[in-house]
């Protein structure tokens, strides 16, 4: 049996709690199959969506009263992260109890460290919020934030997406996923948070999910890192007569795979790229991207693509 880290995306979530609160159910079953096999899981999720839904909601309300706060990003993802995981805790205990399996499940809400001098906040690319007909009502909106027309559907502020270093509290979360507990971390990737002399500090940003969980099953010792999306192979040539799904790969067919870039930023680019980040850090670590409505066959090979470090 295998300690398992499963990276969800946001979008799987839905747009809206209610939807999420329905949408859970279905990863939290897989869960609790996956445990009953003997499995150890610790589970992680996107937020964009979410935290979408926060940061604009409050930015709308002030622009129909002042006095509502502007929410900074960093509050907003430790917000989404709250909801996010009262419905994930509830999904997952109740699915557990249908199997009669007594497990504690954890939330943590997750502060990621990331290097205060990475490059990535010399260049924020990352929209959030909404839009705005001007560049000067996005500014006014967003004090000491950066802004740029979006497509030519208006002004957003941008973010950074910097690298995660590290976790604030992680010897707790080994600890607890140590004694057994299905353990949840590392949502959205993490609060984005520098160190400044000696002080923890939320900063706005977006951190890749994918690249938090990869690291977090490092420092976990996880053997398997399942990266769930919406398609059962990672594929090349994609939409092309050619096209050729990916059964099992090593690190050395996708880093050339990436070199001609088959794979596309924002999309499968990074979870390729987290994938191999795993299974680099140690003898025996494999990974699999997969669709999550499968995610037991994936475990038991067949389907999805196996990464290891060389065939």
């Amino acid at each position: 049996m295998a300690k398992i880290v499963i990276a969800l995306g946001g979008n799987a979530l839905g747009d809206n709690p209610q939807e999420q609160k329905e949408l859970v159910t279905l990863p939290a079953k897989k869960i609790a199959s996956l445990i009953k096999a003997g499995h150890e899981v610790i589970v992680g999720h996107g937020n964009g969506p979410q935290v979408g839904m926060i940061f604009n909601a409050f930015a709308d309300a002030k622009k129909v009263n002042e006095k509502t706060p502007l929410v900074p990003f960093a509050e907003a993802g430790g917000m989404s992260q709250g909801y996010i995981g009262y419905h994930m805790i509830t999904a997952i205990s109740n699915e557990l109890a249908k199997e009669k399996i007594d497990k504690d499940v954890l939330y943590f809400l997750t502060q990621t460290i990331v290097d205060a001098k990475d490059p990535a906040f010399d260049k924020p690319t990352k929209p959030v919020g909404p839009f705005y007909k001007t560049k000067a009502e996005a500014e006014a909106a967003n004090p000491n934030s950066t802004i740029v027309e979006d497509a030519g559907r208006g002004y957003r502020k941008v973010v950074p997406s910097p690298k995660p270093v590290d976790f604030i509290g992680i010897k707790s979360i080994k600890k607890n996923v140590d004694e057994g507990a299905v353990v949840i971390v590392g949502g959205g990737g993490g609060i984005p948070t520098i160190e400044q002399k000696g002080q923890y500090i939320g900063v706005d940003g977006v951190i890749d999910k994918d690249f938090s969980l990869s690291k977090i099953a490092t420092a976990v010792d996880a053997d398997l890192f399942i990266v769930l999306t919406a398609v059962d192979y990672v594929f090349v040539n994609y939409g092309k007569p050619n096209q050729k799904a990916l059964v099992k790969t090593d690190i050395a067919e996708l880093e050339q795979y990436i070199k001609e870039e088959q794979f596309a930023p924002g999309s499968m680019l990074p979870k390729v790229q987290a994938a191999i980040q795993f299974v680099k850090s140690g003898k025996n670590k494999e990974a699999i991207i997969a669709d999550l409505s499968r995610v037991e066959d994936a475990v038991n090979g067949k389907i999805g693509t196996r990464i290891v470090s060389k065939l």
